[in-house]
This record gives structure tokens, sequence and C-alpha cells, in this order.
């Protein structure tokens, strides 16, 4: 099946953009990023920026938008058969516009992967591509936050995606 991704979740000021690979069918059903219950990255992104983890969607996007970061997917479009990243068929994958993005979100610093296969989709499909100043973004590999990457404790995944708060409080904001 066809699947189709959601748009960014940026504005603006963003300095930090968190990739994930492909919305699970739960957050396609729900149109909202991470919204499977046994996903961390809500409890984690609460946790760090210190927001209610029972706001709406629209307010913890909002909270995000606070904290300077943005939420993607480096597909747009795949087939895959259930949730798993494992079952992405690489060859119908076609990429978000991240040359269109990057212009228009030019404070980005860093670029964080929610896990192994969104950092692995974008250096095969989207970095070639990119023009020169884009290709140069750094990036941050962080373990999946899915439920399906169940080796790894909520407390562990917790202290590697603390890095991204140390990265907001430590980089310099850019100047217009």
């Amino acid at each position: 099946m066809l699947e189709t991704g959601f748009p960014y979740s940026a504005d603006a000021s963003a300095r930090v953009l968190i990739l994930g690979s492909m919305p699970g069918r739960k957050s396609l059903d729900e149109q909202q990023y991470y919204a499977h219950p046994r996903n961390a990255f809500w409890p984690i992104m609460a946790n760090l920026f210190g927001f209610d983890l029972s706001l709406p969607y629209p307010a913890r996007l909002e909270q995000l938008h606070h904290q300077e970061i943005a939420l993607w997917d480096v597909a747009h479009q795949c087939k895959r058969a259930g949730s798993l990243d494992a079952d992405i068929q690489q060859h119908t994958v076609i990429a978000n516009d991240f040359n269109l993005f990057f212009r228009s979100h030019p404070h980005i610093q860093w670029i964080a992967f929610n896990g192994q296969k969104a950092a692995e989709l974008y250096r095969r499909m989207v970095r070639p591509a990119l023009a020169p100043p884009f290709a140069d973004i750094p990036c941050l590999y962080l373990p999946s936050t899915s439920p399906a990457h169940a080796s790894m404790r909520l407390e562990e995944k917790q202290v590697q995606w603390q890095r991204i708060r140390t990265l907001l409080q430590s980089a310099p904001h850019d100047q217009d």
C-alpha cells in the first residue's frame, strides 16, 4: 500500500530538525506525529522540555516550536506492509524536498535522526541531492523512540535524547 507522510511541523525559528523515516499506521490514522501510545517520543520531549504530556497534539507541537524544534520524515511516500521501518520497500521511497525546506528554514543547525532507518534513508536518498550548504548540516543519530525498538529502556533513550536539549542550549542563534 502506498502511504503518504505529513507536511513538516516547523516555524521560522527552528534550529533542530528531528527526522523520522515514515509515520507508522497509528500516526497515519490519527494524522499526528508519534501517535502510537507506546512510542516514547512525546514522553521524552515532555520530560526534556518540561511540558505536560497530556496537552492536546497541537499544543505539544507548539511546545516543540517554542524550543526551536521542527519535525518531519525523510520519506514523503513509500510502500510498506504494517508500521515497521524494516518493512519499507526501499525502491518505492520518494523523499521529501529538503532543499526547499532548508531554504525556507535557514536557521537549522542540526538534524537529529529518530532511529537508524531515518538516517539510512537520508544518507542514501537526500544528502547526495542537497545543495552544498545544506549537505554540511551536522547530524545527530538517536535511538528510535518506536515501541519496536525494545532493546533499549525508556531511561536509556531519555539519556541519549538529552543531547538535543544540550545542542539547543549550547548552539548560538543565527543572526539575521
